[in-house]
């Protein structure tokens, strides 16, 4: 613990880090809270899983992994969001079809290219200790973005994540306030991958949400709780990896499972003890 905090003002790397945990979380907040509060748990993961198909183009063609990913994320929101909305009924297999083929896409490509990068697999499993000064631009204009869209359309969204049919009543247009939210929980995928990886970015997309969710019903305060909960989550993760050289990713999943499993346990214990 104190070689950790003596590093973090001797190492740039370290300071990227956690400024990259603070950004992460800021996304992760706001965008995991619609997501548990929508239920689109599993439409989010159809998001973050065929985001591998544009990361194995850009790997192939030489480009950034991370801009291959955003509009992957960007285009899979869109064409998820509309299959959703067009056939509901069958929602679980197409999105499964849809995760799936990204997935294999991406594959292929990944194996077509020459050599190995390790870049592209701290892309896949996390590591937020290579996290570096562009990057953290990036997640800064992402965050951005979100905010801002959340700010200008809040009751929108509300309306939407709640009830949708009293929204069409009143004039809202649920079809496109809902493929603009998909679009908002790319951008947050994106964010995520830099923190845990491409393969444990739900994970981290929804225990935060979920457990602020044992505590609190308004959406403002869930987002809150949620965010403080990921700075927490993430920065103890890195906090706990480093020392033993673990992967920080993993770390941070694993400690993110038990936040929620201590969550639900202090949730029992509070209503036991208001009942008595």
């Amino acid at each position: 613990m104190i070689n950790f905090i003596t590093e973090i003002f001797s190492y740039s790397f370290m300071q990227h880090a956690l400024l990259g945990c603070l950004l992460a979380s800021v996304g992760c907040g706001i965008i995991g809270t619609y997501v548990v509060v929508k239920r689109i748990g599993f439409m989010a993961g159809g998001i973050a899983h065929s985001v591998l198909a544009g990361m194995g183009i850009a790997y192939f063609m030489g480009a950034s992994p991370l801009a291959g990913a955003m509009i992957s994320a960007l285009i899979s929101g869109v064409l998820i969001g509309w299959i959703n909305l067009r056939w509901r009924q069958h929602e679980d297999i197409l999105i499964a079809a849809f995760w799936s083929v990204g997935m294999a896409i991406g594959v292929i490509f990944i194996s077509r290219t020459e050599g190995y990068n390790i870049d592209l697999m701290s892309y896949l499993f996390g590591n937020i200790l290579l996290i570096t000064t562009r990057d953290l631009y990036l997640m800064l204009i992402l965050d951005s973005v979100i905010l801002v869209l959340v700010l200008l359309f809040y009751r929108q969204f509300l309306a939407t994540a709640f009830d949708e049919e009293f929204s069409r009543l009143r004039g809202i247009n649920v079809e496109f306030y809902y493929i603009l939210l998909l679009c908002m929980v790319a951008l947050t995928v994106v964010l995520l991958i830099q923190v845990v990886g491409l393969i444990l970015v739900l994970a981290l997309l929804i225990l935060p949400a979920a457990s602020a969710a044992q505590f609190v019903s308004s959406i403002k305060r869930m987002m809150l709780l949620s965010a403080i909960f990921s700075v927490v989550i993430t920065t103890t993760g890195l906090i706990i990896s480093y020392e033993p050289d673990l992967p920080s990713g993993s770390t941070i999943i694993i400690l993110a499972g038990v936040f929620y499993i201590l969550s639900i346990i202090t949730q029992g214990m509070i209503r036991k003890l208001r009942k008595n």
